[in-house]
């Protein structure tokens, strides 16, 4: 299994020279967050995800969860590394002081989140879904539900989960049927099945507190609904400590292709007592708070299976020799040179580390814009920054989960036959990934909503959003001849972007079906596109550092180069996904149901 190191010189890259994090932190009057309270909560962190869970990974995958009618036990070691992240305070790190919390900004926890993740998925799962549980709890829970189960969330002797999906509906959760029978003490009996609920049940917390979809008694049809209720595995007592089993229980844990570290569970809620969040029948709208930060979440895989993958095949390429080099031999004393010296093989490199560098550059510029929706001095810029992080979201999280798991592919392939065997760990690392373009709305539902709901219900407003942001930087840096080779093709794309859009707004007032056709090519294009943004401006800060002098041009000259990589090697992919985008319905309509018997 690769040897996790956090990639701790570009994570302050990122986040210190390219998105001036100090500057955003004291613009929000988040005072603790200094640059040495950060560095030393990131050094923290690290030395917990590479000398604590790393090891764990390939431990969880071979071992594996297992079930009994007691309940779900995670494998060796992952009940001990959990103790000691809640002893470090981690759980609490970004949460509400009056509730517990530390009280830093999101950004700074999506930092942990990435090295927790990276260094392993499974592990990181459980308190994952904890986050997003205690950000539904406090945005939308009474006083007596933040203090019943925020506070022991924050501190970490509470976990959560998310239960939406049904065995009849997935992603279509307006034909769900779980059901919600009022109490005569206010609580409702909750009634029904969720499937693949992660983290679903462990023994790693002293209780799970599961927030649930589910309709009331008389509740409208469809998405208008849907309530949305805490469910505690054992319900509180008068002190608040977890006292009575609830009657929800684990039926199953489902046997799957990766993650095998975390319980993927089937729940069965049997007139389990539970608590209404929010105004009834808008449960949904309540839930895409947890769904919001569980996408982001997810986008973090992408990034964590590039990174992973790439640390691992970086090491195996400088070490493996096969074959000379087609310029000659460069270890000529060896009987043959590493393969890290032919063309193909850096191919595969440098595409891993443009994916993993520009992941990392798109869910920190993202999460940024989640510290203003929550900290922003006016309501303008709150506003704006929520449009911005609503319209890179599904981007996030498909685009990269996408080219995340690509790179994690190319990883295994840097190996050769060694990548196919178990002990290297590399086709753990593919098969861990692949989930992530499933769950939490898949590839085609995130294009649904960037096309349909984010771009073209909004008249183009949230794309112009971006695009002006793109198109001063383009301006600013046009006299720049450095530059000129990324400015030139970013200016392209940009302006295109804003074609293709309305090409395909005229097609859909035609036909709607021509959003569904054109959508998961648009969001790929779109992911192409925000990269160059992002890549262009790695670029600038680069050449400006080098410019002024610098003891680490290798560190700099290397940020130019794998840009000048990805423009004239990757970007050009965008050119198929808009011809595709704009080659009509009809190629994937006309044929008739029939047709594609075999």
């Amino acid at each position: 299994m690769p040897e996790y190191k956090a990639p701790l010189r570009d994570i302050k890259f990122v986040m210190s020279e390219l998105l001036n994090s100090e500057q955003h932190y004291a613009s929000l009057g988040a005072e603790d967050a200094t640059p040495d309270m950060i560095d030393a909560i990131i050094q923290e962190g690290a030395k917990f995800c590479e000398q604590v869970l790393s090891p764990l990974n390939q431990v969880g995958d071979r071992e594996g969860c297992t079930w009994s009618e007691e309940g779900v036990k995670t494998p060796t070691g992952f009940r001990e590394a959990y103790k000691q992240y809640v002893e470090g305070g981690w759980p609490s790190m970004t949460a509400a002081p009056e509730h517990g919390g530390q009280g830093l900004p999101e950004s700074v926890g999506i930092v942990m989140s990435e090295m927790v993740g990276t260094a392993n998925w499974s592990w990181g799962m459980y308190p994952g879904l904890s986050h997003g549980a205690m950000n539904t709890v406090e945005l939308h829970g009474t006083d007596e539900q933040k203090e019943t189960y925020l506070t022991k969330m924050i501190s970490g002797e509470w976990t959560g989960t998310m239960c939406l999906t049904e065995a009849h509906c997935g992603s279509d959760l307006g034909i769900l049927r779980s059901r919600a029978e009022p109490n005569a003490d206010g609580s409702y009996s909750i009634t029904g099945t969720k499937i693949f609920i992660s983290a679903g049940e462990h023994d790693m917390a002293d209780n799970i507190i599961h927030v649930v979809l589910a309709r009331l008694p008389g509740a409208p049809e469809g998405t208008k609904g849907i309530s949305l209720f805490i469910v505690p595995k054992f319900l509180p007592d008068a002190e608040g400590n977890a006292a009575e089993q609830n009657a929800v229980s684990c039926g199953s844990i489902e046997h799957k292709m990766g993650i095998h570290g975390n319980a993927t569970c089937v729940m069965n809620f049997d007139g389990a007592k539970g608590w209404l969040i929010g105004p009834e029948n808008k449960g949904l709208n309540c839930m895409f708070t947890f769904m919001n930060v569980a996408r982001l979440g997810t986008a973090i895989q992408g990034l964590g299976s590039a990174e992973l993958s790439f640390q691992g095949s970086l090491a195996y390429a400088k070490d493996r020799l096969a074959m000379r080099s087609l310029s000659g031999a460069k270890k000529p004393e060896a009987p043959a040179d590493p393969i890290i010296v032919h063309p193909d093989v850096r191919r595969m490199l440098l595409t891993q580390k443009a994916v993993a560098e520009g992941a990392r550059a798109l869910i920190y510029y993202t999460a940024q814009q989640g510290d203003i929706v929550q900290r922003g001095k006016t309501e303008e810029e709150r506003r704006e920054a929520d449009e911005l992080m609503g319209f890179l979201t599904p981007i996030a999280k498909a685009f990269l989960t996408e080219i995340g798991h690509e790179a994690s592919n190319l990883g295994m392939q840097v190996f050769g036959g060694h990548g196919f065997i178990s002990e290297w760990g590399m086709e753990q690392v593919v098969r861990d990934a692949r989930i992530g373009m499933i769950y939490e709305g898949t590839t085609g539902i995130q294009a649904l909503d960037l096309l349909g709901r984010k771009v073209l219900m909004t008249q183009g407003e949230s794309l112009k959003r971006f695009t002006r942001q793109v198109h001063v930087f383009c301006k600013e840096n046009a006299e720049n001849e450095q530059m000129k080779q990324f400015i030139e093709p970013l200016q392209a794309i940009n302006r295109e972007w804003g074609e293709l859009t309305v090409k395909l707004g005229m097609s859909a007032m035609q036909n709607r079906e021509e959003v569904g056709s054109a959508s998961v090519d648009y969001l790929m294009y779109s992911g192409y596109a925000v990269f160059a943004y992002l890549w262009a401006k790695m670029a600038q800060v680069a050449l400006n550092t080098m410019a002024e002098g610098t003891t680490e041009e290798t560190f700099y000259n290397a940020k130019v180069q794998t840009a000048r990589f990805y423009f004239t090697r990757i970007l050009p992919r965008a050119r198929g996904h808009a011809e595709s985008m704009l080659a009509g319905a009809d190629t994937l309509m006309d044929m008739p149901e029939e047709a594609f018997a075999f």
